[in-house]
């Protein structure tokens, strides 16, 4: 929640019955499904549109769709994902064809295949280096950055030949996790095409100077902004992926074209992928009754249809994810931060949230209540027993005697603080006298499960004394609109964001924290900071202990930087019959080249 690794945070499926006619744009065979084994029509999850091509992902871009599209046209060095029906490393999908460890675990050797871009020039270790010092020089805007992590425990770069390079770091790391959660971020970048900046045109500008990189980075990053030239402009034609781009829409319809220069490992069975938007999720579902879509999904709520959509030609086949889902608070909220940093204040809030009722009265027994950092859908060693057993369980009553113990008093359906100060009896340092327990939710439109999902909250909440007040806009503008901030910033006067209808993070096969929890993590929006979190974060990647991955889960899963809600299913998918060579990705990748129709 997430490449994250790929682009981690997920974006999902929403519904809004509204738009059923408007609801998939572009054109193809939108209305009745591929109808040969050449192409294929793929359905997007609803209310989102693809809107970023360039293989670095910043904040504002981080969705594992975006990185599923750009992963088609340009292969990562080491593919780490569940698309082999288990999470690890998919050589045939990787540029790397090994990683070799230093005994003393600090600094790995990796060779590349015999591979080319689709230019005909060969792909080789300064492509590598390419992208490493783009990073080293612009990691603030990259997405997947986390102070500390990569680039920052990478000391240097080393070229021995042009298919093997050295990377030493800055200690001794766990070789499992740098594999899956830190190289697993590398993309081989041509830099014969794309080592020049606008204003000059001229090559070799990234690796002379910091300044120079600078200047690269902002050349990509501008024309990566202008979505309708992607289908047109050279700059997005040197790739190294099965595939290409032959068309690529600012209202989302993309059309993926087999790159028949491709000489990798994942060469693709269908030569045309439609990728189709839908505005919402009802409008999808629509289109897959009609037999518009080859690999769509439909709502929790129609999974007591399945037999009538096994009868129509297709097989429901659900998706789970590696993911959680949480809501998170802004702490450094002018208002409701002081209330927010308060342990007893964010206990009274989980225990108000009754997540057993709602994984099945709201999403149909198809969500996992998750009591913590890590995935509970699926078993793992990482789970530890605080975070399992729920360290809160649901109890309106005990959370408004939490509040009432601790200097508030219900008035008017709100609890009010009315004995400030920093006693344990009292509200808390910075908790003024007379502020009320009220907190604003941005929510993702569009989705019917999220809206009856928030809406049972603010009851439940309500039971609490807790106000609840709900805004919703599509998820772009909810990321937009509640990002890291200051207090004194006019855009920190957001309280809780939700952007997870499907998970809001998905993680790479290591579930560590460094990204959302740690303090300066790139995807730690509300601006969480603990310092013993961060140092349980810091040995979960220097120990191969599963027990420093325990004691993480303990430790986050009793201070609660985060609401945590429901993980859902990805998505319900719905696969026409003949659909075949792939098991879904449980890191919510989706892989076109694996796809082929069976004859």
């Amino acid at each position: 929640m997430t490449k994250p690794r790929r682009w981690a945070l997920l974006t999902g499926a929403a519904i809004a019955v509204s738009a059923l006619l408007a609801g998939c744009s572009g054109g193809g065979n939108a209305s009745s499904g591929s109808s040969n084994a050449d192409e294929i029509d793929y359905a997007l999850p609803a209310n989102f549109t693809p809107n970023w091509i360039l293989p670095i992902g910043t904040a504002a871009h981080l969705n594992t769709n975006n990185g599923s599209i750009a992963q088609s046209l340009y292969e990562p060095l080491v593919a780490y994902d569940g698309s082999t029906g288990k999470i690890a490393w998919n050589k045939a999908g990787s540029v790397a064809t090994d990683a070799a460890f230093a005994k003393d675990g600090k600094s790995v050797e990796v060779t590349l295949g015999d591979r080319h871009w689709s230019d005909g020039k060969p792909i080789t270790s300064r492509d590598v280096e390419f992208w490493f010092n783009l990073i080293k020089a612009n990691k603030d805007q990259w997405g997947s950055y986390s102070k500390g992590k990569a680039p920052d425990n990478w000391t240097s770069f080393t070229t021995v030949d042009d298919t093997h390079f050295t990377i030493t770091f800055d200690k001794a790391y766990n070789a499992d996790w740098m594999l899956a959660n830190q190289l697993s971020h590398i993309v081989p970048l041509p830099q014969h095409a794309w080592d020049k900046t606008s204003a000059s045109g001229s090559v070799g500008n990234a690796d002379e100077t910091t300044a120079g990189a600078k200047e690269v980075w902002k050349y990509l990053n501008t024309a990566a902004g202008k979505i309708s030239d992607y289908a047109s402009d050279d700059l997005w034609k040197t790739i190294s992926g099965p595939y290409g781009v032959s068309a690529f829409t600012t209202a989302g319809k993309v059309t993926l074209t087999a790159n028949k220069k491709y000489d990798g490992g994942e060469k693709p069975s269908i030569t045309t992928v439609n990728l189709l938007p839908f505005t919402s999720a009802d409008a999808e579902v629509n289109a897959v009754r009609s037999g518009g879509v080859d690999y769509g999904y439909i709502n929790a709520t129609d999974m007591d249809q399945k037999q009538s959509f096994e009868a129509k030609g297709y097989e429901v086949q659900p998706w789970t994810g590696w993911a959680i889902t949480y809501m998170p608070y802004n702490f450094n909220n002018p208002t409701m931060g002081a209330v927010f940093k308060q342990l007893y204040a964010r206990q009274a809030v989980q225990m108000s949230i009754d997540q057993t009722s709602l994984s099945k009265v709201v999403f149909n027994g198809t969500a996992t209540s998750t009591y913590g950092p890590i995935p509970q859908a699926q078993e793992s060693d990482y789970v530890s027993s605080v975070q399992k057993d729920n360290p809160y369980p649901f109890s309106t009553s005990k959370a408004k005697d939490l509040l009432t113990s601790h200097g508030w008093e219900e008035q008017g359906g709100t609890m009010v603080c009315t004995d400030p100060g920093t006693s344990d009896s009292q509200c808390g340092e910075g908790v003024d006298k007379g502020t009320k327990f009220t907190m604003n939710v941005l929510s993702q439109s569009g989705s019917t499960v999220t809206d009856n999902m928030m809406s049972a909250i603010q009851s439940s909440l309500a039971k609490t004394g807790i106000g609840f007040t709900i805004k919703t806009a599509p998820v772009s503008s909810v990321l937009s609109q509640t990002p890291t901030c200051t207090s004194d910033e006019a855009s920190c006067d957001w309280d809780l964001s939700f952007f997870g209808t499907a998970g809001s993070w998905y993680f790479p096969a290591y579930p560590t924290g460094e990204s959302l929890f740690q303090t300066g993590g790139s995807a730690n929006f509300g601006s969480y900071s603990n310092k013993e979190v961060d140092q349980l974060i810091d040995a979960t990647t220097t120990s191969t202990d599963s027990s420093a991955v325990q004691a993480y889960s303990a430790a986050v899963a009793k201070d609660l930087p985060v609401i945590w809600l429901p993980e859902p299913d990805y998505q319900i998918s719905v696969v026409k019959k003949g659909l075949t060579g792939f098991d879904q990705d449980s890191l919510a990748n989706f892989h076109p080249a694996q796809w082929k129709w069976s004859k």
